[in-house]
């Protein structure tokens, strides 16, 4: 299962549905940088160090960094959606097509589905 780390703003609710798919998820403020406003590129460089893909929901700024240099162990940008589980769901379905981890420099999209 993939090493993912949870970006300030990621629901908590789907970090632990994850969990529960057997992913090894941590949140940046189980990494002790809770309040601290760190700048993006510093999250980004904090999960990649510890060979984790970035979750966020902040997908501009994560996606102008990737575009920017595809030097990271991959970023998951999230559209916010109040169904955690369905949204942790789609995380896992995405990886798992990924072969069960995200290649380094990869950006994987998961979209809220489209209601009619």
């Amino acid at each position: 299962m993939a090493r993912l780390y949870a970006d300030e703003n990621f629901p908590f609710p789907v970090v632990e549905k994850l969990r529960d798919m057997g992913h090894d998820v941590i949140t940046l403020q189980e990494a002790g940088y809770a309040g601290q406003a760190l700048p993006d590129e510093i999250v980004l460089s904090r999960a990649s160090d510890d060979g984790r893909s970035l979750l966020t929901i902040n997908r501009k700024h994560f996606v102008h960094l990737h575009r920017a240099s595809a030097s990271h162990a991959g970023i998951i940008v999230c559209s916010f959606d109040l169904d955690f589980a369905g949204q942790a769901y789609r995380i896992h379905k995405a990886i798992e097509s990924c072969g069960g981890d995200i290649d380094d420099g990869h950006l994987l999209r998961i979209n809220r589905p489209q209601t009619s």
